[in-house]
């Protein structure tokens, strides 16, 4: 198996690159089980999943990761990301931390839990 800190950025890398072009093909990475977090509300599911980001109004949205930390689970792999925001035309970016829990599937991983939040007040 690869290095988990080399599995984590190749992870967080395609996250974000696919997210700021095009958040409808994020399917693949999710599951039936998935379950996704998002500024407290919870969505259970792939297809629920995509539906949710998909929907929301963030045209031109850049991504500009700070920290990543990654630690091995019992079942996967732990990675938490912290950020800015950018939205299209925006200067002053929002901060963010996300926290994913990654599950083998065969040669590569899926994100069994998802968890977004905004950070205020820095």
């Amino acid at each position: 198996m690869a290095d988990i800190n080399t599995i984590g950025s190749q992870f967080t890398e395609f996250y974000y690159k696919t997210f700021d072009s095009g958040r409808n093909q994020l399917g693949a990475l999710y599951r039936p089980t998935s379950m996704m977090s998002f500024e407290g509300g919870q969505t259970l599911g792939d297809a629920a999943i995509v539906e949710k980001l998909s929907g929301l109004p963030l045209d031109g949205l850049v991504h500009k990761i700070s920290t990543q930390d990654v630690q091995p689970l019992a079942d996967g792999l732990l990675i938490t990301v912290t950020g800015q925001l950018l939205a299209g035309g925006e200067t002053n970016p929002q901060f963010f931390t996300q926290t994913f829990h990654l599950r083998p599937d065969g040669g590569s991983f899926y994100i069994q839990n998802d968890i977004f939040r905004l950070v205020y007040g820095l």
